[in-house]
């Protein structure tokens, strides 16, 4: 797909400078990972790890404050910053620290959803590219993650961001998410994950009887989504080679070979062929002959469309996640928040480059002295991105605020 902005990773080296010195939202996002300045030291105990030019790779980095931040960061103009954790001692200091003393204690609990992880179910790209007929894979994702984290698990501050790429990571804020013990944080990365088993695995979605009611709700999403995405953009039963990956996934062989007759003399198209196998799978709960999986259909929809999570991401306290308002090298694009209330309107081949915002402010600033102290990013195309992160962090902040009213009263008690 032609991209509107045009960008030459070339010329990063010179954009990247211009780029931390005048459009990164550092007030902002130093409010963000500062979480109210409790405990006072928080923010000087989180790790922060550098990409620079030539996959030059430094990890432990850590900042006092704001200020320390912004000068380290423009002076080395990164190409990616990773964000990791919270640590029991400053990270720059770690080699001071005995090993064992060392120990990362909180991060905010994070998911990382990669296209790649789809290929087998999408048909248009594969690999690190992404179109508009299989970015809607992303948008299911969002929908049924979101929805799980906040109604089952009661979470409120999630912070959606575009990788700049192929992906979506979140972030989820509260308190209660950045405390998580590791096997916390696994057993909610497996109670999320319902696609399971590597690329030798051809089923890879079992459902009971009676799908436990997360999962009849990630369905309702799937479904509403289901024939506009699979059937009419990917056409996932458009030729034999694709309906009989489908039909592999029948475990009634009688039943897979009624259907492949079917869609060979008399279904011709994904529509008629998806309504058929649909009918059949009726017919066959009907007729009680559907002792293993007697929810087929669902199985398929899934499979095709539920969320990949890549567990490994989510369940370790250290692990580093690209952190968001990097630039990514090799699309230019801004690693910028998603609303996830308004999925349908995000866009990725939208999203402001490097090059497009360092234009815009270029133009914004010729003749004009006003606004030294004014944030540039506000006359740029990425200032409808921070926007959506100034929400996000307002509905954050006020959450602290309560806390800290909450403790300042507990102590006045005693």
């Amino acid at each position: 797909m032609p991209e509107e902005n045009a960008y030459d990773p070339e010329c990063l080296p010179d954009l990247l400078p211009i780029y931390y010195k005048k459009l990164f939202p550092y007030g902002p996002y130093y409010r963000w990972l500062n979480y109210g300045g409790v405990p006072k030291d928080y923010f000087s105990k989180r790790e922060f790890s550098f990409t620079l030019k030539d996959d030059i790779y430094i990890r432990y980095q850590s900042f006092s404050n704001q200020d320390e931040m912004e000068k380290e960061i423009q002076k080395r103009c990164p190409y990616k910053i990773d964000i990791g954790a919270v640590f029991s001692h400053r990270p720059k200091e770690h080699k001071t620290v005995k090993a064992a003393a060392f120990q990362a204690q909180e991060k905010e609990l994070v998911f990382d959803i990669d296209m790649t992880d789809y290929d087998d179910v999408r048909s248009c790209c594969s690999g690190a590219d992404i179109c508009e007929r299989c970015w809607p894979l992303m948008q299911i994702a969002i929908k049924i993650v979101d929805r799980a984290l906040r109604d089952d698990f009661g979470f409120e501050h999630l912070l959606w961001v575009y990788s700049g790429r192929r992906g979506v990571h979140c972030w989820v804020c509260d308190e209660t998410a950045r405390k998580l013990s590791q096997p916390g944080r696994t057993a909610i990365a497996e109670y999320l994950s319902v696609v399971k088993g590597g690329e030798n695995q051809t089923k890879k979605v079992s459902l009971d009887d009676r799908p436990h009611p997360s999962i009849t709700s990630s369905l309702e999403i799937v479904r509403s989504r289901f024939k506009d995405y699979a059937v009419k953009k990917q056409d996932f039963l458009g030729n034999e080679d694709k309906y009989k990956k489908v039909l592999q996934l029948v475990p009634d062989e009688k039943l897979a070979e009624t259907m492949e007759r079917e869609f060979e003399s008399t279904m011709n198209t994904t529509h008629k062929r998806w309504l058929f196998f649909e009918k059949m799978c009726e017919d066959r709960r009907q007729k009680s002959d559907a002792k293993k999986s007697p929810n087929l259909e669902d199985e398929v929809m899934l499979q095709y469309c539920y969320p990949r999570l890549d567990v490994n991401v989510s369940k370790g306290v250290n692990h580093l996640l690209k952190s968001p308002f990097c630039i990514h090298p090799k699309t230019g694009r801004v690693c910028v928040p998603i609303d996830p209330e308004n999925i349908d309107s995000f866009d990725p081949f939208q999203v402001p480059t490097v090059s497009a915002i360092v234009e815009e402010l270029n133009k914004s600033s010729v003749g004009s002295e006003e606004g030294k102290k004014a944030r540039d990013y506000n006359n740029t195309s990425l200032k409808p991105c921070i926007d959506v992160f100034m929400r996000f962090l307002v509905a954050l902040e006020k959450s602290w605020k309560g806390k800290l009213i909450e403790r300042s009263d507990m102590k006045m008690e005693f």
